[in-house]
């Protein structure tokens, strides 16, 4: 059996960090005739969500093409809180990843690696984008080097995902996107802005992505949970 645990942030208009160049979000109430519901104008990727390879892949799956196995993966959760706290520009490498190995074991073929960076305490506030005066957002992320050795070692397999609780794989100041290009090019997906990871064990859970899945979309807004096993 599975204890389920959100790894989503509530959205909300008011806290949610928006990524430069992202549409508004807005939510707007409407009352009809004995009932009420709001209708949502936002982004593919405003708040929690995931992202499809076609986001950077002309070539890649989009949201519709999707297994229901890519967006339910065995999970790791590499804790770098310290080295994010030290410099918010730290890429992960590829010994901090066999470093987590020496403690918890392999990472599974196919995983979902989650980067637990402390970012998500962060989020409502200015210091979540951390933005320098020209607007560059400085978080941490993945090295190229270190996504590509989780792609040559089978650790993200054919249908593996790298997620984090900033805006995405990228340190937030790399302007190619080069982590992201070189995912969504192997056909991977992502999960982004993830909150609570600290409910999650560091090895042994599963991750599972709900949201939507629009015709030709690049990924969908989402309520995560970790699948927590008893015996965790």
């Amino acid at each position: 059996m599975f204890r389920p645990v959100f790894l989503s942030h509530v959205n909300d208009p008011d806290t949610t960090p928006l990524f430069p160049g992202d549409p508004p979000f807005t939510l707007t109430a409407v009352h009809a005739e004995g009932y009420y519901l709001q209708r949502v104008d936002q982004g593919e990727h405003t708040g929690t969500h995931w992202g499809a390879p076609v986001h950077f892949d002309p070539d890649g799956r989009a949201a519709d093409q999707l297994d229901a196995t890519d967006l339910c993966r065995p999970a790791v959760v590499v804790d770098v809180r310290e080295q994010a706290a030290a410099d918010p520009d730290h890429a992960v490498t590829v010994a901090e990843l066999q470093a987590f190995e020496v403690s918890h074991g392999r990472i599974p073929d196919g995983a979902a690696v989650l980067l637990w960076t402390g970012w998500d305490t962060r989020w409502g506030t200015p210091a979540y984008a951390n933005a320098d005066a020209s607007g560059t957002p400085h978080q941490p992320g993945f090295s190229v080097a270190a996504v590509r050795w989780l792609l040559d070692t089978g650790r993200l397999g054919r249908q593996g995902a790298l997620g984090t609780d900033t805006f995405g794989p990228d340190p937030g100041a790399d302007p190619t996107y080069a982590v992201s290009r070189l995912l969504y090019g192997e056909h991977r997906i992502t999960l982004e802005n993830l909150a609570h990871l600290d409910r999650m064990p560091p090895a042994g859970a599963w991750v599972l992505a709900g949201g939507v899945r629009n015709r030709g979309g690049s990924g969908s807004p989402a309520t995560v949970y970790g699948l927590i096993p008893d015996r965790a």
